[in-house]
């Protein structure tokens, strides 16, 4: 009988996390390397240069490839064999490799869990409670698979319950466009058919486990072998997903998704539950196995794994933001790079909900943001010599219901995040004459290289979701809504759509 100490299983969990934060998977960085190989829009691939090299840069400092490390999420398959050397439960003993990995002093990592979901929404300050699956399986080991999903991802989720008739094709490629980029794309989708609701969305989660493979099956097909239903689900799918256009980041492009996943279950003769929950460019996951010898020892990648590739932004427009005027901003067209140099300030969700509850009221807002621009960004702490740590944009649409009024009442001139705007933010920066310029997520660690100075100029109760001052330098954004309302992400896509060919084009 396998004997699991509990000193070894907790370590073992906070290595895990501490790992997955700073190396992709192998598998990953393969499959994303020959996405980059091959994809002809300029856009997308300056996005997923950036992410490769900001990957390389996290491998070598050991730092979080994204600001959000993400919510802990953990699979247990504990052999019926295993006795536990243990007087914690098994969610004890997870949360506490937890809140080791995410205090780690070398490495700290951004705590996003908030307690009271539907109230207060209180941080817990140490990541906990993580999201734990078990199942009881035959054997005499711990097979544990970490993974840390961002919100910005599973924002995106998708279940349904589909008719036994109905397409799971058709309704894929009908859900996968409204999801815009906030899941930062290129990524993976991950698709559970079958069981109950409950069950189809967790095989959605299990199934973005698995390794990066399409390419293998593409091979398979080819050589004229038979397929399963699942497999030539997938291999149609990731064909026709990708010929969405949607590409890296929402810009447009070749590759929108670089593997699709899929498990499947039994379910009830009335019922086709399908549920699609997407990793994003920040993919993160480690497998390994406990049999009682003592905590895992994870073996590092070769840096030989990343492409031996540099992000030289020197071709982009350089722009004073200490000068900044709506003049400058008139001139800017969709899809211009520009390198941002001075003084921009962040806020976030929390930050925005007080400043507008402030102007509500009639109170003077503790910063000024005239003719200043906002990031929308919750940076982890910095460590060593780091000014900041990892900060990489957050998803621009939660705060569209917040975008009039900040540019109405308050001079702002324009805004930084990631993923595309809504129609009523696109038209406030229309009427306003403003801009909103989009940073690449998953690319965090190399964002903030580009950070000079940080401070804390307003709400510290807010912990990262603070307002700061940075001070940046040659920062790298993109054009994505000019100051007519013109959108890259509501635009280039169609282009690319219509470019691949595959599938027919909506007005």
């Amino acid at each position: 009988m396998t004997v699991i100490k509990q000193e070894d299983f907790i370590q073992s969990i906070a290595d895990a996390f501490q790992f997955i934060s700073y190396y992709h998977p192998k598998d990953y960085i393969q499959a994303l390397t020959r996405a980059w190989e091959k994809e002809e829009s300029p856009a997308a691939r300056d996005a997923m240069t950036q992410i490769l090299v900001n990957s390389r840069l996290c491998a070598e400092g050991k730092r979080p490839i994204c600001q959000d490390t993400g919510i802990a999420t953990v699979f247990l398959k504990i052999g019926m064999n295993v006795q536990w050397d243990a007087d914690m439960s098994v969610q004890e003993m997870v949360n506490e490799g937890v809140r080791r990995a995410y205090s780690h002093p070398d490495n700290v990592l951004r705590k996003s869990v908030l307690a009271d979901p539907a109230g207060k929404r209180i941080n817990t300050k140490d990541n906990t409670p993580a999201v734990v699956h078990m199942e009881v399986v035959k054997g005499d080991k711990v097979e544990v698979t970490c993974a840390a999903k961002g919100g910005g991802s599973e924002n995106k989720s998708k279940a349904v319950m589909l008719n036994p008739s109905d397409s799971i094709v058709d309704w894929v490629l009908e859900t996968v466009p409204h999801m815009g980029a906030g899941w930062c794309p290129p990524g993976i989708l991950g698709i559970g058919i079958g069981g109950t609701p409950e069950k189809a969305m967790l095989m959605a989660k299990e199934s973005l486990m698995s390794h990066v493979d399409i390419h293998e099956l593409q091979a398979k097909a080819a050589s004229g072998a038979e397929l399963s239903t699942v497999e030539s689900l997938r291999l149609e799918l990731f064909e026709k997903v990708n010929a969405l256009g949607v590409g890296a980041q929402g810009l447009g492009g070749l590759t929108t998704v670089l593997d699709v996943k899929i498990l499947d279950y039994p379910t009830h003769a009335a019922s086709k539950p399908v549920a699609m929950i997407p990793n994003c460019a920040a993919t993160r996951h480690v497998e390994f196995e406990l049999d009682g010898s003592g905590p895992v020892k994870l073996e590092p990648p070769s840096l030989e794994d990343w492409p031996d590739i540099s992000y030289n932004p020197d071709n982009g427009i350089r722009v004073n933001l200490e000068t900044l005027t709506k003049e400058d901003v008139a001139s800017w067209k969709m899809g211009d790079v520009l390198l941002l140099n001075g003084k921009i300030y962040t806020g976030r969700d929390a930050a925005h909900k007080r400043m507008v509850d402030m102007l509500n009221k009639g109170e003077a807002l503790p910063v000024d943001f005239t003719n200043k621009l906002i990031y929308y960004v919750g940076p982890v702490d910095p460590v060593r010599d780091e000014v900041v740590g990892p900060a990489g944009p957050t998803t621009a649409t939660r705060m569209d219901k917040f975008t009039r009024q900040m540019l109405e009442q308050t001079g702002l001139l324009g805004m930084i995040g990631k993923s595309e705007r809504g129609q009523a933010a696109c038209q406030a920066i229309a009427d306003n004459k403003a801009v909103y310029l989009m940073a690449t997520g998953g690319a965090a660690y190399l964002v903030a290289k580009a950070i000079q100075k940080a401070k804390v100029v307003a709400f510290p109760d807010l912990g990262m979701e603070a307002i700061y001052e940075f001070e940046v330098k040659d920062m790298p954004v993109t054009v994505a809504v000019d100051s007519t309302g013109q959108s890259v992400h509501a635009i280039s896509p169609k282009i690319w759509r219509k470019k691949i060919g595959i599938l027919p084009v909506e007005d």
